[in-house]
Formats: C-alpha cells, sequence, structure tokens
C-alpha cells in the first residue's frame, strides 16, 4: 500500500490552513503552566506532610482539597493541551498506542468544550467545599457570590451540553442516535 501524495493547496489556503501552526507555542506554553502546577503541587504536598502534627482537621483537609484541585486544574490544562492540538492544529497519531484517552478518539470542538465546562464544574465544586469548610471564617456575602458563581457554570455547562445534542442531532450524527 503506497501512501497518497500530499494534496496541493492554492497559496491562499495553505496560509489559511498553515496558520494552525499559529497555536504550538500557546500549547508549549500551556505545557509550562502544567510543569508549574506540578511544581506546586509537590510544594503544598511537602508543607502538608511537615506541618501534620501541627494542623488541625480541617486545615489538613483544606490543604488536601487544594492538593485536589491542583489536579483537577492539571487534567483541564492535559485535555485543552491534547484535545486542542488534536482538534485544531494537527494528529497526534495515537491509534493504537496503550495509553491513548479513550476521550481522544472521538473529540471534536464542540466535545472539547462539553469536556472543559464539566471539569471546570468540577473544579469549582472543590473551591465551594473549601468555602463550605472554610464557611466560619468567612463572610455571608463571599459565600453567598461563590454560591452564584458556581450555579453559573453549571448552568452554562448544561446549555453548552443541551447545544452540542440539538446540533449532533439536527446534523444527524449517528454517534449521538
Amino acid at each position: 500500500m503506497q501512501p497518497t501524495p500530499p494534496i496541493k493547496l492554492k497559496p491562499l489556503s495553505a496560509i489559511l490552513f498553515g496558520s494552525r501552526w499559529l497555536q504550538m507555542p500557546l500549547y508549549l506554553g500551556l505545557i509550562i503552566a502544567q510543569a508549574v502546577y506540578v511544581y506546586l503541587f509537590w510544594v503544598e504536598l511537602l508543607h502538608l506532610v511537615q506541618e501534620t502534627p501541627h494542623l488541625t482537621e480541617e486545615k489538613i483537609m483544606l490543604v488536601v482539597l487544594g492538593l485536589i484541585d491542583v489536579v483537577m486544574i492539571s487534567n483541564l490544562l492535559i485535555m485543552v493541551i491534547v484535545g486542542g492540538y488534536e482538534t485544531f492544529v494537527s494528529r497526534l497519531g495515537l491509534e493504537g498506542h496503550p495509553d491513548e484517552p479513550d476521550w481522544l478518539s472521538h473529540v471534536n470542538a464542540n466535545v472539547l468544550k462539553v469536556k472543559l465546562a464539566t471539569a471546570i464544574i468540577g473544579i469549582s465544586s472543590i473551591h465551594l467545599l473549601k468555602t463550605f469548610i472554610n464557611a466560619p471564617n468567612l463572610d455571608e456575602k463571599t459565600i453567598k457570590w461563590q454560591v452564584i458563581i458556581h450555579m453559573v457554570f453549571v448552568l452554562s455547562a448544561i446549555g453548552i451540553a443541551a447545544i452540542d445534542r440539538l446540533m449532533s442531532h439536527t446534523q444527524g450524527s449517528p454517534e449521538e442516535h
């Protein structure tokens, strides 16, 4: 089986299509941000281990929730880096690789938006849980606004998922039927 020859694009089409590579520095920047989160995670974990004898259960819980928050943000970064690159720049060629994420085989811009929205809700939920645990130290206005913001995230995610579902049904997507 011979490889198919590359398709020759018109100059303007080649420039427009090639401009997707301008996103590469953005994804590399997100990888650096990921490294910063790895560093932050280890600093916080080390702090937790060293300070455990002096911390209350409430403080330990808040630090652990902070660690979970860092992991969830890191997961969000991976979804954006890998899913965005695969969707908007170029195929990664992971088909058949044992470590290929399941979600990557059917990722597109709409699926990525829904996944990002649900990840943001997860991160917001962790922040809200931290707020509830720390409620005696916070004013009522701060708590109220955090709940309102969280609910806006939830409603936005529901809206994005509903629009995605509507669009997939109107386009006759076989994977949604």
